[in-house]
């Protein structure tokens, strides 16, 4: 990787973003949105906005910069700018890094936004430190926007890239925990909840809701989904392809 290359990535991203109000929005207002309906949806039983506040705090960003991402990433492909991109002396760790580094910039400002309006707007009560709750709604956007990066080497269209959702993301939204506690699954169910990463995205928030120190579990939560992000950033790169579809 060069820092250099990396950089210029990231910024030629953002200034293709800056013409796109319509991404922008969807990234960094949609979260806000769905969380402000959530709270009023349950405006009789603040309690039950409380217990499942946090985790869709870690769901919404995670959602959202993973359609975003890999619609934007696929645009950029079938345009023809990721072909020309690694005709150039650019590594492709440079290219994916870029692209996260930019993303990943939106994901900050969204996390904010999200974290503040959920704990100042809408009354979440947080046992541990908001700063806490901060850190794991940027790890799950920076997470969702691996996995855009990732799906959209497989895709031939943007229609294709939002076929993605239903099976990268429903069953994990389905199995994290949101609905019901993941030791209450069947078994096999439990098992596949454990290894993926949306599971340890809401864990991570409700040990902040409920703990008001760091826990062990919370480490172990935050480092499996900064791991996967990682990971999955790392596949990104080998499955770029030099020819688009």
């Amino acid at each position: 990787m060069n820092l250099s290359r990396t950089l210029a990535t990231a910024a030629r991203v953002l200034r293709q973003l800056r013409h796109d109000p319509r991404s922008i929005a969807l990234m960094i207002l949609v979260p806000c949105v769905m969380l402000f309906l959530l709270r009023y949806v349950f405006d009789g039983s603040a309690r039950t906005f409380n217990s499942i506040g946090a985790s869709l705090l870690g769901i919404f960003p995670l959602i959202t910069m993973f359609l975003v991402t890999s619609i934007a990433t696929l645009r950029e492909r079938t345009s023809g700018t990721l072909e020309r991109l690694l005709a150039l002396p650019i590594g492709k760790a440079d290219v994916i890094a870029g692209y996260a580094l930019a993303f990943g910039a939106l994901a900050v400002v969204q996390s904010v936004l999200a974290t503040a309006l959920a704990v100042w707007g809408l009354g979440l009560d947080v046992t541990g430190s908001t700063w806490l709750l901060l850190l794991v709604a940027l790890l799950d956007a920076l997470l969702g926007t691996a996995l855009g990066l990732f799906v959209s080497a497989f895709a031939a269209s943007e229609f294709q890239a939002v076929q993605f959702m239903p099976a990268v993301i429903f069953p994990q939204l389905l199995l994290c925990g949101l609905f019901t506690a993941r030791p209450n699954m069947q078994p096999i169910l439990e098992a596949i909840s454990n290894v993926l990463p949306m599971s340890y995205a809401v864990d991570g928030m409700n040990q902040v809701l409920h703990h008001s120190d760091i826990t062990g579990d919370f480490v172990r939560d935050t480092v499996i989904v900064a791991g996967c992000a990682l990971l999955v950033l790392t596949l990104g790169a080998a499955t770029l392809r030099r020819r688009t579809a």
